[in-house]
């Protein structure tokens, strides 16, 4: 069975077979199901065994604490070969084959399906996409008025609390996405945040798209203080944020040209802040006038 989805304005298809137990996991791809295979950035097909790949070899191990997954990225037949943990310690999870440029790609699933599902679709998406004005963005972002409101910074920061208290007090904010949505550089200069399938602990799967009003870097503070970003300091606090493999120069040259032209367009801000009412009005009042 092939299903097509079309998120951020790109197509892609996954191929399993009818009533496999992985397309339980894809129920937050519902939103986004289109008609027609016609100009996919990828196809990825769920493969029940792996071909020998002994001969592998290792190109960088990416972890970014002990609670996070792990990736061991290696060469293998010409051909990109991750091999995926949902922490350091675990063992593999599923394994990715692609071809390098991440148009097509085959996944072997040993346990956590969602996890698993969802981080191969991510990894593929994004690197397929990259190259295109297009970013996936870690964050939270909130929609007023028409325009969307990105709130950046490391995990545990408070993004979802930050979004949540914005949607608490402030009349007409809605929720986009919770975790990871995407920014598109349209071909009008215009930036946009879109909703995706993947959005953290938080169901918010939203097929909806918005020209980005402000992006806001958290930080927690004793006090709430907010300024405006300079250029340098914005590329520096967005860049962080943004998924992708910087290890390959043509997804990093992508990588920075959309970022830089994100943080040229949209005001960012430098948020110090309690977990408060008072923090999400005075973000809200500064950034919106």
């Amino acid at each position: 069975m092939k299903k097509v989805y079309k998120v951020a304005g790109h197509k892609f298809a996954v191929v399993m077979p009818d009533g496999d137990f992985a397309w339980n996991e894809a129920k937050n791809y519902e939103p986004f199901l289109v008609e027609g295979d016609d100009n996919c950035v990828f196809v990825v097909e769920l493969i029940d065994s792996m071909p020998n790949t002994a001969d592998k070899q290792k190109v960088v191990t990416s972890c970014e604490s002990t609670k996070l997954p792990r990736f061991d990225l290696y060469e293998w037949n010409g051909q990109w070969l991750f091999e995926v943990a949902p922490t350091f310690d675990a063992p593999v999870r599923f394994y990715l084959i692609s071809d390098k440029a991440f148009t097509k790609g085959r996944f072997r699933i040993l346990g956590s399906q969602r996890f698993s599902f969802n981080t191969v679709m991510m990894l593929m998406f994004s690197f397929s996409t990259e190259r295109i004005n297009t970013v996936l963005m870690h964050s939270s972002v909130v929609v007023k008025d028409g325009k969307g409101y990105l709130f950046l910074g490391k995990s545990g920061t408070g993004k979802s609390t930050h979004s949540q208290l914005w949607i608490n007090n402030i009349d007409g904010c809605e929720l986009l996405n919770d975790d990871n949505p995407i920014l598109r550089v349209e071909e009008t200069g215009e930036i946009r945040v879109y909703g995706s399938p993947w959005s953290g602990k938080t169901p918010c799967y939203r097929n909806l798209d918005y020209p980005v009003g402000a992006i806001v870097d958290l930080h927690q503070a004793k006090v709430n203080r907010i300024r405006r970003l300079s250029i340098v300091e914005s590329y520096a606090a967005t860049y962080v944020s943004c998924s992708g493999a910087r290890f390959i120069k043509e997804i990093a040259d992508g990588l920075h040209d959309s970022n830089e032209r994100i943080v040229c367009t949209v005001p960012c801000y430098s948020l110090e802040c309690l977990p408060n009412a008072e923090a999400a009005f005075l973000c809200y009042k500064t950034v919106t006038q």
